[in-house]
């Protein structure tokens, strides 16, 4: 009902055949059930748009627990590389929200700088030295890490940061709810981050898209020219031409409130299209 993101005590009342089992630990980053030979999960802080253990190769370098390099936790990692046992990657987008990637895979060891690389994919544990990408290797785990880590956690902290409802019509279905970015990802300043994103039900979001609907850096929504006058069913009078000089709804937080220059950029846009 989220719409894919989870909350701590959700993972921490997890029950499967009968019993309980938490997926993350109480106090830790990493789970590790006594039962298990393998690890379960790991918690990966976010600190900024990317994650902060994620380099420019699209992997996850996770450092080795305290301790003993080669028994406890570290061995529970090294047991899922050398098994292939596939993890639970859990990402903390802000207190007590985390942002499932599944499955992840441990595909090489580096004692020489204490730390593990994990993969969002389970072709890199067939790759000779996942630590020296080739070019096209590269390429491909950045565009994975886009698709699988960095989308699903923008998604997550719009989502939260708008209290799980639609900008622009305030419905409150999370699985009917999309992260929408302002400035398209595909530009320098399209960062996924909340300023240049709004939560849009996926109606909107198409509408948003296909600018058949806009929203001006004072937050108005405004719905195209050749729209407002067209003549069809119930959805296009209710869902969009009534929403025509609406407020949208914005976050709590001013810091999270769509950025004014990025609306007005891509209001320029709307404004461009022919049916406005």
């Amino acid at each position: 009902m989220n719409g894919g993101f989870l909350h701590r005590d959700e993972l921490l009342d997890f029950h499967i055949d009968g019993g309980k089992l938490p997926v993350i630990d109480y106090s830790r980053g990493i789970r590790n059930p006594r039962t298990f030979s393998s690890t379960l999960s790991i918690v990966s802080v976010a600190d900024g748009p990317y994650d902060d253990a994620e380099s420019d190769d699209g992997l996850l370098h996770y450092a080795y627990r305290a301790g003993d390099p080669w028994t406890g936790d570290n061995r529970k990692l090294r047991h899922a590389m050398e098994t292939g046992m596939p993890m639970i990657l859990f990402r903390k987008e802000v207190p007590n929200i985390y942002t499932p990637v599944a499955p992840v895979y441990v595909v090489d060891d580096e004692p020489e700088n204490r730390q593990f690389l994990i993969a969002l994919d389970e072709a890199f544990k067939f790759i000779p030295d996942p630590g020296h990408l080739t070019a096209p290797q590269r390429a491909y785990a950045l565009r994975l890490a886009k698709q699988r880590l960095h989308q699903p956690a923008f998604r997550t902290r719009v989502l939260v940061a708008y209290e799980t409802q639609c900008a622009v019509c305030n419905l409150k279905h999370g699985a009917l709810l999309d992260a929408a970015h302002i400035i398209p990802d595909s530009d320098e300043r399209g960062l996924p981050t909340v300023s240049n994103g709004l939560a849009l039900c996926k109606i909107h979001h198409a509408a948003y898209d296909h600018n058949m609907l806009g929203v001006t850096p004072d937050y108005e929504v405004r719905i195209a020219v050749d729209l407002l006058e067209e003549i069809d069913g119930p959805m296009l009078k209710h869902g969009l031409q009534e929403m025509h000089g609406r407020q949208i709804t914005v976050p709590r937080r001013r810091g999270e409130r769509p950025d004014p220059e990025f609306l007005a950029s891509r209001f320029e846009r709307f404004g461009q299209h022919p049916s406005v």
